[in-house]
């Protein structure tokens, strides 16, 4: 394992806005070029959802058939610092997604630690194969009324700044297109 930093890739949008879709075509583009260079390589889907409704278990059903026998799935709604130090080096990430971890983790009072460990772990984590986290930007509307509303709003801006901070690239998915913000 080399001392370079391990790439690190935030694509940011909307509610179906081709973000996912997006982060998926990266990782796969990703493995292409790793498996001519004959790495040991593989692709993991690290998913942040829970099935607690007919709703999101279909959200999560699209999601697994969209993925096809490349990819490993790890599912994990709170730890997700340590399901990442446990993925091989050679091996892409897609995280998917932020927005859900965060709202799991503040349910469960735990989102400073979850947060401040994220950090910790990329901070302190070199080499390997590329991690690609995918987040709802949700701060683009007007304030919301709830104080809770206001506090997830708040934690994924703020979330969202210290990784567009240490990532190798942000994107912005609109409309299915890619807009490079970094």
């Amino acid at each position: 394992m080399s001392n370079c930093k391990r790439a690190l890739h935030l694509i940011l949008g909307g509610a179906r806005s081709g973000k996912s879709r997006l982060a998926q075509q990266r990782a796969e583009q990703w493995l292409q070029t790793a498996k001519t260079s004959s790495m040991d390589s593989g692709l993991i889907y690290l998913a942040t959802a829970t099935a607690e409704d007919e709703e999101m278990a279909s959200r999560i059903s699209h999601h697994r058939a969209d993925r096809d026998e490349r990819w490993q799935t790890l599912e994990e709604p709170i730890v997700l610092a340590d399901a990442l130090g446990t993925v091989p080096a050679s091996h892409c990430v897609l995280v998917d997604c932020l927005t859900l971890w965060l709202s799991n983790c503040l349910q469960q009072g735990v989102w400073e630690r979850e947060r401040s460990a994220l950090l910790h772990r990329i901070d302190h984590q070199v080499g390997g194969a590329p991690w690609i986290f995918v987040s709802n930007e949700v701060g683009s509307g007007i304030v919301p009324l709830g104080q809770l509303s206001r506090e997830f709003v708040d934690a994924a801006g703020w979330l969202h700044q210290a990784l567009a901070e240490r990532a190798d690239s942000v994107t912005l998915a609109i409309a299915g297109l890619p807009l490079s913000v970094k």
